[in-house]
């Protein structure tokens, strides 16, 4: 790293006030999903696991996906649980882990929706038009490839509320709605996944926001107004990389506006490549664009410090080579975004930030899938 770059590093280290909580920088841990959780139980490992990483100066996580009290929300295996008194005491010890080493914690709150595990749904899994992708519809449990009932809908929203009062309850520092990637709120955004033309449906993409507008109404419900909300979201889906929710600036303007009423303060925008510009005419990443409509502050992330992107479903580059962060600084410098998520070079490197603060960039691990098998 020239000295250059590394004098300017300290935009990552200034201080961002997110209503009444005070993050110390602005690196946040991505979520991923490790599958490290028995019977949806997180024990002291993956406390261990994410308090090393608040030790290592991480001002916010955002840990892995974990499902909100729905019997459908999701069939990968060993995937940590939102409910039940074991896994709430699990994530109640996660929590305090991280506070001790002076972090600050968001739970993913994640419903899978018609997202099949090893080609099979969780027989209880639901979906806003019963499509597992456009054009494919589900058919094995039959009863999978029917439309959510009002009665399903209300199942789901009051799930999300009850998990986000759960993290407030084991003193959580706010949540993040998993709304991206083709996942269940992502389903009802996507047209070629919902085909619905009751009030949930519809040709225009702000008309197929009302489904994760009453989830945040409920969370808001549940939590108060002081206690932060993120919604995370994407253009692109496992089911199609090339898939674009917006396709102008004035669509997905017009997309975020009911989320921000609805209760939302942060948004995270995932991109697979942080540097893309969203487009055509502006250097504008997601997350800049993002900012730029709502006013609300925003993350960014996609392949941060690390040379090839995530590929597909929980399958990645076997390795991938450190990068430099002069684009990143320069971005974060003119505040086109607000806070910068790591996830994979966090996996190798617990103490990224630490290691970037003192500009030791060639230092970093690079990304080596093997790494995935155990919490390190």
């Amino acid at each position: 790293m020239s000295v250059a770059v590394e004098s300017r590093t300290a935009a990552l280290f200034r201080p961002l006030q997110l209503k009444q909580l005070t993050l110390a920088n602005r690196i946040v841990m991505a979520p991923m999903t490790r599958s490290k959780s028995p019977r949806g139980v997180p024990g002291e490992n993956v406390a261990a696991y994410y308090r090393r990483r608040a030790e290592g100066g991480v001002g916010l996580i955002m840990t892995e996906g974990t499902y909100v009290p729905h019997p459908g929300a999701g069939a990968y295996p060993d995937v940590p649980h939102f409910y039940g008194d074991e896994a709430l005491a699990g994530w109640k010890r996660v929590a305090e882990e991280v506070h001790a080493a002076g972090g600050r914690i968001f739970p993913q709150l994640w419903h899978c929706g018609l997202v099949p595990v090893g080609g099979k749904l969780n027989p209880d899994a639901v979906g806003p038009s019963g499509f597992l992708k456009p054009g494919v519809k589900a058919t094995d449990p039959a009863r999978c490839g029917e439309p959510m009932t009002q009665a399903d809908i209300d199942r789901v929203v009051r799930a999300f509320g009850e998990a986000a009062a759960s993290a407030q309850r084991l003193g959580f520092d706010g949540v993040e709605i998993h709304g991206a990637h083709g996942y269940l709120l992502d389903q009802f955004f996507w047209e070629g996944t919902n085909q619905r033309t009751d009030i949930y449906g519809g040709g225009r993409l702000v008309d197929r926001t009302r489904f994760a507008v009453e989830v945040i109404r409920e969370i808001r419900r549940n939590v108060g107004s002081d206690f932060p909300v993120c919604q995370r979201f994407s253009q692109w889906k496992l089911q199609d990389y090339t898939a674009r929710l917006a396709q102008t600036p004035n669509e997905l303007e017009q997309f975020l506006a009911p989320l921000v009423e609805a209760g939302v303060d942060l948004f995270h925008c995932s991109q697979r490549r942080f540097w893309e510009p969203e487009f055509e005419g502006s250097d504008l990443n997601l997350a800049g664009w993002t900012k730029k409509l709502t006013g609300r502050p925003t993350i960014t992330v996609g392949s941060v410090t690390l040379s090839q992107e995530f590929t597909r479903s929980f399958g990645i580059a076997e390795t991938a080579a450190v990068t430099g962060i002069g684009e990143l600084l320069d971005r974060l410098e003119r505040d086109e975004f607000d806070l910068v998520a790591v996830g994979r070079s966090l996996i190798v490197n617990p103490a990224w930030p630490a290691m970037v603060r003192r500009g030791a960039i060639q230092e970093l691990r690079p990304f080596q899938r093997d790494v995935l098998a155990e919490l390190v």
